[in-house]
């Protein structure tokens, strides 16, 4: 078979490249290892009739081409759904983002007052040199806020402790919340917020597809076949090299049952891992590019889905928990999400949310224990009666979050580097193509200008100035197009 780019990967990013390219009547192929689902992360995973994301995707750009990109494949099957989020901390669920009057209530008066002396604490002795995530939040909030509405979580999702993680990230993704103000108004102290005692940090309301992001994938994947695209599903690049003289790409694409087709192409895209990819091509035997490949990360992630009889205990999108006696880090509740996520509406399904490494306790614990660990945790909480639960079912997903240590960045360079100096038709898109800290319609961004770049036959299309946008949750309309620094959790040199 020859084709003029062949895509590794049938994310976000690889299927809008393909998508783009096949529009324009250019020949695509796409290899995707999985045999069932496309999507990547951002699949939606169908256990007898249930239907759960693997995390959840919460439809909303500033980028108007994305917004677009969305309606143009889902049409009337993109949903309006209201966003709602909370925190758990000690038994009780508190408004995300703050309210003065809820935090006050249920943090009660001793505790606020707690929180008050903390920052005020804080505020007279100030760490002077701020280099950690725990030091800047700790200077902005005080200690008490800190234990409470910050260290458990952030914790739990990189696996490091708060105080190897950068400031740099903490003061950007906090920007403009303000979380001891909401309690200190509520007695009377300091300025009341501009916006009534909301503190605005998040969107209010998101698209979504009826049957979840992987609805959008699958039409997006159907929409390449019958643009002429092919897709390679349950397959593997099992060995690739270029052309000494054409340039061209020569790779054997391994399928489930060890059937291989050779394929060329004249443009590879690969949304791969960079570290896989860098080994698939040999690119390692250069001593700095193999340091730099090493020196790369991934947290990985795993959701057990738990079907429960009755109506949902909770109508929260996800509720974030800050409990360090529980493992669970968030739970998801996918009837919120789309009724039509949920097939019976006698029932209700939640997603417990584990963040974790391949190959620890947590990765390689049968699915059966994980599953009794989940109904432990959601009863032990409060928020689901394990007697009710009828079902599980669990999902693993490597690599699910590349690792922003304080390397990452010089080992990146490293490696893209070497590899635009060996191969000039090779495209890196996608979160871990890029090793980047992309959300989904940064990827897709990153897909539709790898698209431009190889129709028009340059590189004039710079899909690394991509993810800049630091507000894209911080507030802001859809389809509104802004520009700035993204900062990503990097460890403390």
């Amino acid at each position: 078979m020859h084709v003029e780019t062949l895509i590794i990967g049938a994310g976000p990013a690889g299927l809008t490249t393909a998508y783009e390219l096949t529009k324009a009547g250019r020949s695509v192929a796409i290899v995707e290892r999985d045999p069932v689902y496309v999507g990547g992360i951002s699949r939606t995973v169908n256990y007898k009739g249930y239907r759960f994301d693997i995390g959840g995707h919460r439809f909303f750009s500033k980028s108007a081409e994305v917004e677009a990109w969305w309606t143009e494949i889902m049409g009337d099957e993109m949903l309006q759904r209201p966003r709602s989020s909370r925190i758990y901390y000690n038994g009780k669920l508190f408004d995300y983002p703050l309210r003065a009057g809820d935090a006050l209530a249920k943090l009660g008066p001793v505790e606020a007052l707690r929180c008050v002396i903390s920052y005020g604490w804080a505020q007279a002795r100030p760490y002077r040199k701020v280099v950690s995530f725990e030091q800047w939040v700790v200077n902005n909030f005080g200690r008490r806020l800190f234990e409470i509405f910050f260290k458990t979580y952030t914790e739990k999702v990189w696996g490091m402790d708060c105080s190897e993680i950068s400031a740099d990230w903490a003061a950007q993704r906090i920007k403009g919340l303000n979380l001891y103000q909401a309690i200190i108004s509520s007695f009377g102290i300091g300025s009341k917020p501009r916006d009534g005692g909301v503190i605005k940090t998040l969107i209010n309301s998101f698209r979504y597809p009826r049957l979840g992001p992987g609805q959008m994938w699958e039409r997006a994947r159907d929409k390449v076949v019958a643009q002429g695209g092919t897709m390679m599903m349950g397959s593997t690049v099992t060995a690739i090299s270029q052309h000494a003289e054409s340039g061209k790409w020569v790779a054997i694409v391994t399928d489930a049952n060890g059937r291989e087709t050779k394929v060329t192409a004249d443009h590879l895209v690969s949304t791969a891992a960079i570290n896989e990819l860098v080994r698939m091509l040999g690119a390692d035997r250069d001593r700095a590019v193999a340091a730099a490949t090493a020196g790369l990360r991934y947290r990985d992630f795993l959701i057990i889905g738990l079907i429960t009889r009755g109506k949902e205990s909770f109508d929260d999108n996800w509720i974030y928990i800050h409990d360090p006696s529980v493992k669970v880090g968030r739970i998801q509740n996918f009837k919120s999400w789309s009724p039509d996520m949920v097939p019976d509406p006698d029932t209700a399904c939640y997603g417990m949310e584990y963040f974790c490494n391949a190959g620890d306790d947590t990765w390689d614990m049968a699915d059966a224990d994980l599953i009794a660990r989940a109904k432990f945790e959601i009863g032990k909480l409060g928020l689901a009666r394990p007697e009710d639960i009828i079902d599980g079912s669990v999902v693993r997903q490597p690599k699910a979050y590349p690792v922003y240590d304080d390397t990452y960045k010089i080992n990146v360079d490293t490696i893209t580097e070497g590899l635009e100096e060996q191969f000039s038709n090779l495209h890196l898109a996608g979160r871990n193509g890029m090793h980047k800290y992309n959300n989904q319609d940064h990827a897709m961004m990153t897909g539709i200008l790898t698209a431009k770049n190889i129709i028009a036959g340059t590189r004039a299309f710079d899909v690394w100035t991509v993810n800049e946008d630091a507000e894209y949750h911080e507030g802001g309309e859809a389809g509104v197009d802004k520009i700035e620094e993204r900062l990503v959790p990097r460890r403390v040199a």
